[in-house]
């Protein structure tokens, strides 16, 4: 035999085990199909297989927890609220067989959730009021001071009949029996967000705006009201200030007249005569000048102590 006819025969050799051997890693699950149909049970046990070279293929399926994630959707509440819901999920393939003979893939899975799981939490959505989906639970709320009672009294008598976590817990009761067809084990399903739609959220976010601005308005009034106690309060103390500075003012002006009175009369009182004439000189100061004229008759006492000067 030839060479090159027995490295033809080695290679074709070896193609075919490489085609018959196949290993299954520890993170997958495998289905062996032979033109198309599935052969055998689902190989879960991690390790090097053999199969038929070219006549089956191995189909690879996640053994690990996977992820949906659905798009946000339009739904309305029961007391007619409408609202984007949007929700995600955690799902294994439990039966590889039956996966793949029901979806073929993860693409197509991801379908089957879509329709599943939108329509379980539309049913539940639209059974319950808005409260309900976005409160928790009747825990007793706490209120900053400026909230109005009407808006507490408004609140607080609505009574949550489920809460957010059991209405999740409700689409996932649902759902989870009617993927189990599909060899699919749903793990949960959790509500990622909520939201208005787009003119309610407007609306809400007009009223929020009003609700601040009539807030401002109130600490605005407060704070002029408190502005002009203040400032009261300051222009009474400052009145009082100088009242009482005025009051300690006039009083030491008072006792130093007095003194300065007491000085005087002690010391005129030594020549009264003296004191008379310095008065009298201090009158001529006062009422004689240049621009002035008196006419007075010769016998006045005004001008007595020049009648007495001798020449």
């Amino acid at each position: 035999m030839k060479t090159s006819t027995k490295l033809i025969i080695i290679a074709a050799l070896l193609i075919i085990l490489f085609d018959a051997l196949y290993i299954v890693d520890e993170r997958e699950q495998v289905i062996i199909t032979q033109f198309g149909d599935p052969i055998g049970n689902a190989i879960k046990k991690a390790g090097l297989h053999i199969k038929i070279p070219f006549i089956q293929k191995v189909n690879v399926f996640e053994k690990r927890i996977l992820e949906w994630d659905g798009e946000p959707k339009q739904i309305p509440s029961a007391d007619k609220r409408y609202i984007w819901l949007d929700t995600f999920s955690r799902w294994q393939i439990e039966d590889p067989l039956k996966f793949f003979q029901t979806t073929r893939s993860e693409i197509f899975a991801h379908s089957r959730l879509d329709d599943v799981i939108s329509g379980s939490t539309r049913d539940v959505i639209s059974s319950n009021k808005l409260l309900d989906i976005v409160r928790n639970s009747n825990r007793e709320m706490q209120f900053s001071e400026e909230v109005e009672l009407s808006q507490i009294e408004e609140v607080t008598t609505d009574i949550i009949n489920m809460g957010r976590s059991a209405i999740a817990d409700e689409i996932f009761r649902i759902a989870s029996p009617l993927v189990d067809e599909y060899g699919i084990r749903l793990i949960d399903v959790k509500i990622k967000r909520i939201n208005y739609v787009e003119e309610v959220r407007l609306k809400v976010y007009d009223r929020m705006i009003s609700e601040r601005n009539k807030i401002a308005a109130k600490y605005r009034s407060e704070g002029q009201g408190k502005s002009a106690e203040i400032l009261g309060k300051m222009q009474r103390e400052l009145d009082k200030i100088k009242s009482e500075a005025y009051e300690t003012s006039q009083k030491i002006k008072g006792r130093a007249d007095a003194e300065a009175i007491k000085i005087y009369a002690d010391a005129f009182n030594r020549d009264p005569e003296f004191y008379e004439f310095l008065k009298t000189l201090e009158t001529y100061e006062n009422t004689i000048d240049k621009k002035n004229t008196l006419i007075m008759t010769t016998d006045s006492e005004y001008y007595k102590f020049l009648k007495d000067i001798n020449p």
